[in-house]
């Protein structure tokens, strides 16, 4: 048996929730912003802001986990080589 931890994969269910979880939110941001009493310029920006705030936040956890993935001590095993 080897101590040395493998690649962690992310199950199904958690995958699909965290999907569900993300069109949740912003359907929800999208109807808010929609059903808002105010002009729709100022409806347009919040909009507006809210999608660069998904881009960023997306470019920010693509920007971790790369550097994640470069300091990360490799194993001396591929997934299908048995030790």
């Amino acid at each position: 048996m080897s101590d040395t931890p493998g690649k962690q994969q992310n199950t199904a269910a958690f995958y699909g929730q965290a999907v569900a979880s993300f069109a949740v939110a912003m359907a929800a941001t999208a109807i808010g912003i929609y059903q808002l009493s105010a002009d729709a310029w100022v409806r347009g920006f919040l909009a507006i802001a809210v999608l660069y705030l998904v881009t960023s936040s997306f470019t920010l956890a693509k920007v971790i986990r790369d550097r994640q993935e470069a300091t990360a001590p490799a194993s001396p095993y591929t997934p299908f080589e048995k030790p």
